[in-house]
């Protein structure tokens, strides 16, 4: 059964046909999936506040509900380490179309991986997970099982993957958090599950798994 909270984010998002980001990682950290710290706000002083709170470097990208792409429309800024590259961030960003504000969060690192859903309309939610960043659509490293799914089926996923030594520690790497992952996991497949047809897909990436943490890094969820 769905949070009141996701409820009430997915009520909002309709005029759109999506969730914009902030609304998104605040549906996945209320499913139980680790997001990055963040902050959503069209005033710089907040945005800085914030960065120098959690500590630089950070990451800016825009808040559009025109701009489903941020990538491709130079709504995102990497690696912002003091307060005058974050000003120039947001400078850009408010000349966007549909500019809301910025979403300022926390820089993670760590293999990327993607994590998907889409409604098949003879199976139902499906679940894909694989190596995931801008690679994702050169290297098709991905596997999918049918919602929803189980620890043991996350072992089997990630087995499958051709890249599956990156993940288990690859030339004195330390291996991914694969407890941490597979939580994740599971809550992602009761999120799709709940969330039954309401939405038609929803796409984690990338998201950085390290020894440490596996955190979903970026977020879009379309709505049916």
């Amino acid at each position: 059964m769905l949070n009141p909270k996701i409820l009430d984010i997915l009520s909002g998002s309709k005029e759109w046909g999506w969730v914009l980001e902030p609304d998104a990682k605040r549906i996945l950290s209320l499913a139980g999936l680790d997001v990055p710290q963040f902050i959503c706000t069209d005033r710089l002083n907040e945005g800085v506040e914030f960065a120098e709170r959690i500590g630089y470097p950070v990451v800016a990208k825009v808040v559009s509900p025109q701009v489903v792409h941020k990538t491709e429309a130079g709504g995102v800024m990497a690696g912002i380490d003091n307060k005058i590259a974050l000003a120039e961030a947001f400078h850009r960003f408010s000349g966007i179309e549909g500019f809301r504000g910025v979403l300022v969060e926390e820089s993670v690192s760590g293999v990327e991986m993607i994590v998907g859903s889409k409604v098949d309309y003879q199976f139902g939610p499906i679940l894909l997970l694989g190596i995931g960043g801008t690679g994702v659509e050169i290297y098709k490293d991905t596997t999918l099982r049918m919602a929803p799914i189980e620890p043991r089926d996350v072992t089997s996923m990630l087995r499958s993957l051709k890249a599956h030594r990156l993940l288990e520690g690859y030339r004195g790497a330390e291996p991914i958090n694969l407890e941490k992952l597979t939580r994740n996991l599971m809550a992602f497949s009761a999120l799709i599950m709940d969330l039954d047809e309401s939405v038609t897909s929803i796409d984690l990436n990338p998201v950085f798994c390290s020894p440490a943490r596996c955190v979903a890094a970026d977020a879009r969820i379309m709505l049916e």
